[in-house]
Order: structure tokens, then sequence, then C-alpha cells
């Protein structure tokens, strides 16, 4: 590390190495900001400066009265995407331990922001039907969607829970394009999912085509601490 660096970075940096590879494992109490000026010549600043960075990570949980302790690592869950548009889109993702997923719904109309009229070929701010999910898996939110579709081609409830799909007005959905990045959650999306301080969020932006037109596009939040994505891609001879 660069001698111009912060020195609390040099404690960050050998904490996050010793939980990385195992020599603090999940559990462990960390040094008290004392041990940690004595152990590193550092200040009393420079350790309790340490210590926010590193719960900011994710890697470390305070508990009053009692210090720091290696955050738990759950193992992740698989979200099976699967391809077919006449699967549950958001619903099989939510039922992770087998259970029948439920979700709250929330339908209105709303103008496309530059974003989401890039996708689905509209002018900026041309109305689009917004549908919101919170998805639930055993009684608390596992992710959060939000569907937008042009008015002329939204279905006839213009609110359809997420089940099976039917033909977008009178269109064959041929295609879905998922693409896929971690970014940092905002704090609704953070209160909602109960995140731990910096826990970062999978975003999965979908999109249903019918040939060459887009029919629907969707943002899916998904906890990136507790779930995995899965994708199959079936081979045909």
């Amino acid at each position: 590390m660069a001698s111009s660096d912060p020195v609390y970075l040099r404690v960050v940096a050998d904490i996050r190495r010793q939980i990385v590879d195992g020599s603090l494992p999940p559990g462990a109490l960390i040094p008290s900001r004392a041990r940690l000026t004595r152990k590193y010549g550092v200040g009393e600043t420079a350790a309790r400066h340490a210590l926010r960075v590193l719960a900011a990570e994710g890697l470390i949980v305070g508990r009053v009265g009692s210090g720091h302790y290696v955050r738990d690592r759950p193992a992740l869950v698989p979200l099976h995407r699967w391809r077919p548009y006449d699967r549950l889109p958001f619903g099989a993702d939510a039922h992770p331990q087998g259970g029948r997923p439920g979700w709250d719904r929330r339908t209105d109309t709303a103008e496309a922001t530059p974003d989401i009229a890039r996708r689905l070929r509209l002018d900026e701010f041309a109305p689009v039907i917004r549908t919101r999910y919170v998805l639930r898996g055993e009684g608390r939110p596992v992710q959060l969607a939000t569907s937008y579709e042009p008015v002329e081609s939204a279905h006839e409830d213009g609110a359809r829970g997420p089940g099976p799909r039917p033909p977008m007005a009178g269109a064959t959905v041929t295609e879905i394009v998922e693409q896929v990045y971690t970014r940092v959650p905002q704090p609704a999306e953070s209160d909602v999912l109960a995140l731990p301080a910096g826990v970062h969020v999978l975003h999965v932006e979908r999109t249903h085509w019918a040939g060459d037109r887009p029919v629907e596009t969707s943002d899916i939040v998904i906890p990136g601490d507790r779930f995995r994505l899965v994708y199959t891609h079936p081979l045909h001879a």
C-alpha cells in the first residue's frame, strides 16, 4: 500500500484479508479500538474509521456494548432464470425454499424516463403502464420488480400478477433479454429488503421482444448477499 494512503487503510486491508482467508471466521470478535491502536500503531481516530469502513463493506457488524464481529456469510440460494416467456417471470424466483410466493402489486400510468423510453423505443415522456411488485418468500421481501409497458401494448387488465404470461396485445413474445449488473442499493430498497450495510444488489434489466419490437421492460432488484442467478440454455440438435 502506498505510503501516501491514510493509515486506517492499512488496518482495513489486514482485517479484510483475515476475514477473506478465514483467519477470522464468521462470528469472530474483532479487536477493540484500543487493541487496534496498539497492534497497528495507529491513533484512536484511525482505528474507529477502519471499523466503520469494514462495517460499511458488510464484513463486520457492531453489537451495542459487545463490540464488532465478523458477519455471517449465508449460503447463496439459486434463483433460476427461465428463458420461456410462459413461465413465471417474477414468481418463479421468489420461492427459494419451495413455498408458494406472495407479492404486493401497484399499477399506475407514468411518463417514460429517458432510459425506459430507450429500452421500449418510445419518445421521451411517452405514457407507459408501470407495475411495481414486492415479491415475498417465507413472508419477507426477497425481490423488487418494476415493469413498464407501452400503453398500446399493455394487457387488458392493466395489472397482472407474476404468473403465466399471455401474448401481449396480439403480439407473440419471441425473445427475452436480460442484462445483469451489481450496484449500491437505493435507501428505499435497503429498507424494504432489510439489507445490511455494505451489501450490494443484483439488478436485472429484463426486456420482452416480439420480433424486433420491445413490448415490455422490467427492473428486478435482488439482494446480492442472499441469492445467485442461475441461467439454463437448452441446446437443440
